[in-house]
């Protein structure tokens, strides 16, 4: 067991922007007693200290996982979907993209910038019943429940959405509209 030097408590005190006052209020002891314990001229009781250290720990921000963000039920679309079925869930839900899910494992995603190229490029006719296997692209990155939110935000700098995925089966989903609400 790490125990802090007086250094360390002061220090990780001010980090946290608490007074001597806050800590000796939230830890049950007097002002002076926190003052001389970070000066370093009284040796503190164990229970005192750790009494201090509860206090310093509850004070710490607590982080956001990946979990309590994600939002449910995640819209996707199976590889064997027609197209046509997949720009009824973008049409139908003011979406650009989709997961391409298969038994709950990703397997790829759909978008609307990949039809209307296929579109232009004319491989894709009305007379053909083409399916989302044959237009996906890779998947969007995924992370565990339990993913830092500081790392999906650095995920979401370079992708649309991140799947939140346990085990192998896909729980939810991230987007940046999600992280904007999670500011706001």
């Amino acid at each position: 067991m790490h125990i802090p030097s007086p250094e360390e408590l002061r220090s990780r005190r001010e980090t946290l922007g608490l007074r001597q006052t806050e800590v000796a209020k939230r830890a049950g002891i007097s002002q002076s007693m926190v003052a001389r314990i970070e000066a370093g001229s009284v040796d503190p009781r164990v229970s005192t200290l750790n009494k201090i250290i509860l206090v310093l720990n509850n004070a710490e921000p607590k982080k956001i996982a990946a979990g309590q963000i994600m939002h449910t039920p995640v819209l996707s679309v199976p590889p064997q979907a027609s197209i046509s079925q997949a720009v009824e869930i973008f049409e139908k839900n003011n979406i650009s993209q989709l997961p391409v899910i298969e038994r709950g494992v990703p397997v790829g995603c759909i978008s609307e910038s990949v039809i209307v190229k296929a579109i232009e490029q004319q491989r894709l006719h009305h007379t053909h019943a083409f399916m989302v296997r044959d237009f996906m692209e890779p998947g969007f990155p995924t992370v565990p429940p339990d993913m830092d939110v500081e790392t999906v935000v650095n995920i979401l700098q370079q992708n649309h959405a991140v799947l939140v995925v346990e085990g192998r089966q896909v729980r939810g989903v991230i987007t940046k509209h999600d992280l904007i609400t999670l500011i706001v």
